[in-house]
């Protein structure tokens, strides 16, 4: 029997990733890679490692769930090193747990290598604190996409009324449905919203808004997937340190579009 690794590969920014999940990287015998990770990463492998494309869009997945879980096991049993390589972490909406659960039920070997999640490193590259004590003591991790399409089946009345923050992964499609459920179940209006597309890369665009104002912005803006929702007074704080850079003579991040 072979090893395979679970790995988180983080959220874009190559030098965020692991000192553990590259040396998975470097030892693999074959690499699964999914869409978001950078592919920088993929030049750490060895020169004969096998390197497996099975990234997934919206709508379209290259390869089916049960395929990925299928191959995992067919080369551990081929005794190979493997590493299936996510994006941010492999617990955090990455269906790590069902490829895990496929490799227990044949008896091999595995390990879970966590990785940064983009539900706090996009925020902080964005100069937004997931906590903070004066703005927000509590936040939520909530995907904005289910089976079904919008996330129906989410308990948006308890989000509303018990956490500070929300950081909602897969939610640009559904953005109007979003505010709306929120709002509905008590959220003021003119909640903070920041949405960071291609969070903690060079290619990182910020926008904010509000509960009321956000999908507008967006439109305006063309913000696509992928993206981070960020709603809470946390968001605030952003503008805050936008101006104490502006007062200092710095300027302001590339891509700004305050709205609030």
């Amino acid at each position: 029997m072979g090893m395979v690794y679970i790995v988180g590969a983080g959220p874009g920014d190559p030098d965020l990733i692991t000192v553990k999940a590259l040396k998975c990287i470097q030892k693999a015998d074959v690499i699964f890679y999914d869409r978001l990770i950078n592919r920088d990463l993929l030049k750490e492998a060895k020169a004969d490692a096998d390197l497996i494309y099975c990234g997934k869009l919206p709508k379209f997945h290259t390869m089916k769930q049960e395929t990925i879980n299928h191959l995992l096991v067919k080369y551990a049993m081929q005794g190979k090193t493997v590493t299936r390589l996510k994006g941010g972490d492999p617990f955090v909406y990455g269906r790590g747990a069902e490829e895990i659960e496929a490799l227990a039920k044949k008896g091999i070997e595995y390990e879970v290598i966590p990785g940064i999640t983009s539900g706090i490193a996009a925020p902080a590259y964005a100069d937004i604190p997931i906590t903070h004590r004066e703005l927000g003591n509590s936040f939520a991790v909530v995907t904005g996409h289910c089976k079904k399409g919008k996330p129906t089946d989410i308990k948006w009345e308890n989000l509303s009324k018990g956490v500070d923050t929300l950081a909602i992964y897969m939610g640009i499609s559904n953005l109007p449905y979003i505010c709306a459920q929120l709002t509905t179940h008590g959220k003021e209006k003119n909640t903070p919203v920041a949405i960071i597309q291609q969070g903690t890369t060079k290619q990182q665009r910020v926008v904010t808004g509000t509960l009321e104002s956000i999908v507008g912005v967006v439109e305006k803006a063309s913000i696509q997937n992928p993206a981070m929702i960020v709603v809470g007074e946390v968001v605030r704080f952003r503008h805050k340190i936008n101006q104490l850079k502006i007062m200092n003579q710095r300027t302001p991040e590339s891509g700004l579009l305050e709205a609030y």
